[in-house]
């Protein structure tokens, strides 16, 4: 029968944990504003708005504490452990610190291991005293003392600000307040005939405190049947119908708790109520005040809707939103980067190998000028946009000094067009638009096609004009090969679907300039529409 109550008693107590513990609010999302009371949502609303630094308050649970424990009497006599029992209830004032209002009842006893004078060494110039009657004694005093106990404290959390770690799965805590109590002292000092006790018969000389305390509870009948003596003046607050003393004093203590869930944990508390009375123990004949020990062990639950308050303070660390703010910004407002351009080329200083590019020219990706034929006149300069390399070195306006060809003797009507391209002729095509490929790629992509289209009506229209079309990328053998590729793309293109004489076109590759682009430029010149591959073994396919 006993182990079925056992068990019963076990399952229920997993029954409430298991409840208990449904709520997992770890911590507490600072938006929230479900958990901000309306009179701190004015902070909460400008904090959201970044007007305001600091995140408002949220709204916490409140603890409700059930406590049992020993209490222990410290004053004239041995005590001895008694046992008592107590609810309380807690709030949070901040992180750090809350108030608790406490009940407690307890009940305790004490005796003494010597005898006593009754006269001079229980309580003189008591207003009752019972072991007067005893002449001078000797007596072995004794006490049964049971109070109700209110007490408001303020708790201090020690260790829930980390900056280490998160929410705290213990709380320490330590504790100062004020305290009154109602307490009812008696004596055992009349046998179960009504006459004083006998105790002569008691040898304490020479006696173990276990031999004594069997000789005294085989002769005390347990009764409790007198009020203890009350010392004069020294019952601050009074008492009431000659047997209730009320007294007061300060608390303190300190405190343990280790979570079981976000709901319920579990404690262990020493206290300490120092009284200013001295009659709490039967026994006014030290100098000094009664003090009542209190080691409880306490179950803690957290009360309030899991909806609307966080848990409470004491067991969240502050720290947690700065530091998840830190690993993972959400809320802080980062000013936008301003990254130095001292010539507006869009190329940021710290990467423009040209930090003086004149305003207007195109520039490549490490901010220098294009120069498409690179006889070093940029081509927003450059009046001749394709100087062939037998006509170097070139003017500043980018326009070369070529050789006088042998036509120019025999047809001098035709100098201008001979000097310039060694071709006959006029070209009425001004520009045409280049083609760009993606990275690594020597596939036309769509918008590629576009460009070519276009282009191809323009060179249809002028039978009289060649194109010469230039790839780019001298700085290593792949790259080379890469351009080469490129400008074969666009020509089969051009041959193969716009159906233009491969002979209207130029091969130039291996340039120097936008590495992903390839320039068609208009010309009346000649040159070859096919050349080897550089590097065949690193073709793409």
């Amino acid at each position: 029968m006993a182990s079925k109550k056992y068990a019963l008693i076990v399952g229920l107590l997993c029954l409430i944990q298991s409840s208990f513990a449904q709520n997992n609010d770890a911590t507490y999302n600072w938006s929230d504003s479900t958990k901000i009371p309306s009179k701190r949502m004015a902070q909460h609303n400008e904090f959201m708005n970044n007007q305001y630094p600091y995140p408002a308050k949220p709204r916490d649970q409140w603890e409700l504490g059930l406590s049992a424990g020993l209490p222990l009497w410290i004053g004239d006599l041995q005590p001895r452990f008694g046992y008592g029992g107590g609810i309380s209830v807690r709030k949070s004032l901040g992180h750090v610190l809350s108030v608790r209002g406490q009940y407690m009842g307890t009940f305790t006893k004490g005796y003494d291991y010597e005898p006593r004078n009754p006269q001079t060494q229980v309580s003189p110039g008591a207003t009752t005293n019972f072991w007067s009657s005893y002449g001078t004694g000797p007596v072995f005093v004794n006490y049964r003392t049971r109070t109700h106990q209110g007490a408001l404290d303020l708790v201090a959390s020690l260790n829930n600000i980390s900056w280490y770690r998160g929410n705290p799965k213990t709380n320490w805590s330590a504790f100062l307040g004020y305290t009154a109590a109602a307490a009812d002292v008696d004596i055992d000092a009349r046998n179960e005939s009504g006459a004083n006790y006998n105790f002569s018969g008691i040898n304490w000389m020479n006696q173990d405190r276990t031999e004594i305390r069997k000789q005294l509870t085989d002769l005390w009948d347990g009764e409790y049947e007198h009020n203890a003596p009350v010392s004069k003046g020294n019952s601050t607050i009074g008492r009431i119908k000659d047997n209730w003393l009320l007294v007061h004093g300060l608390t303190a203590g300190l405190g343990f708790a280790r979570k079981l869930s976000d709901k319920v944990n579990l404690g262990i508390e020493q206290r300490f109520s120092f009284f200013f009375d001295d009659n709490l123990d039967g026994v006014t004949a030290g100098q000094s005040k009664d003090l009542l020990s209190f080691t409880s062990l306490r179950l803690n639950i957290n009360m309030g809707d899991n909806a609307t308050r966080v848990q409470p303070l004491w067991w969240l660390n502050p720290n947690n939103f700065i530091y998840n703010e830190l690993n993972r910004p959400t809320h802080m407002q980062l000013p936008k980067p301003v990254l130095p351009d001292a010539d507006n080329d869009h190329v940021t200083d710290q990467f423009d190998l040209e930090p003086n590019t004149p305003a207007g020219c195109v520039v490549d990706v490490r901010g220098v000028s294009r120069d498409t034929d690179g006889d070093g006149v940029p081509d927003c300069r450059d009046k001749e946009l394709i100087t062939p390399q037998t006509c170097w070195p070139v003017d500043a306006d980018g326009v070369g000094k070529c050789p006088e060809p042998a036509c120019c003797a025999e047809l001098k009507a035709k100098i201008d067009s001979c000097c310039r391209g060694g071709g006959v002729g006029d070209c009425a095509i001004t520009s045409l638009p280049g083609v760009e490929f993606r990275s690594g790629s020597v596939a036309l992509s769509n918008d590629a096609k576009a460009v070519l289209n276009n282009a191809a009506e323009q060179i249809r229209s002028n039978p009289g004009c060649r194109v010469r079309v230039i790839g780019y990328g001298a700085s290593d053998k792949r790259a080379q090969q890469l351009s080469w590729d490129r400008v074969n793309a666009v020509i089969r293109y051009m041959v193969e679907q716009q159906n233009i004489s491969e002979d209207r076109f130029i091969f130039s590759y291996g340039m120097d300039g936008a590495a992903n682009t390839v320039d068609l430029i208009p010309t009346v010149e000649e040159g070859p529409n096919t050349v080897p591959a550089p590097h065949p073994n690193l073709k793409k396919k």
